[in-house]
């Protein structure tokens, strides 16, 4: 069973930076790739970053390109989201999700994905 459970949210002033968690369970990591997507109230879910299996391959929404890293430790079976600079419009709930294909491609959509977590609430203040 494979489960996935992000951690790390929170509330912060605009400019202000939190590093997410997503900590797997049910297998082995480290030839998925993995991703992260965010919901804010009212809107549709949105993609914003993903790291591939291949070290060192990662894709970000262009929305928190230059603030957001994406970062994994195989051993550790995690992933992380490291924001910066953060913006009142990225108050959301974050998401982790990790397909059922191994050596797959980055995907965007959320139909690339098979796994979720439960999502962790993001806040940012004006």
């Amino acid at each position: 069973q494979v489960q996935l459970v992000e951690s790390g949210g929170g509330l912060v002033q605009a400019g202000g930076s939190l590093r997410l968690s997503c900590a797997a369970s049910g297998r082995t990591f480290s030839s998925y790739a993995m991703g992260w997507f965010r919901q804010a109230p009212g809107k549709e879910r949105e993609f914003v970053a993903a790291s591939s299996w291949s070290p060192g391959t990662s894709l970000y929404a262009n929305s928190v390109k230059g603030r957001f890293t994406i970062s994994r430790d195989n051993a550790k079976n995690t992933v992380y989201l490291r924001m910066n600079s953060l913006k009142p419009e990225d108050t959301a709930v974050y998401y982790c999700a990790a397909p059922r294909t191994p050596l797959s491609a980055i995907g965007v959509s959320g139909e690339d994905y098979d796994y979720w977590g439960q999502g962790t609430q993001v806040t940012v203040s004006s």
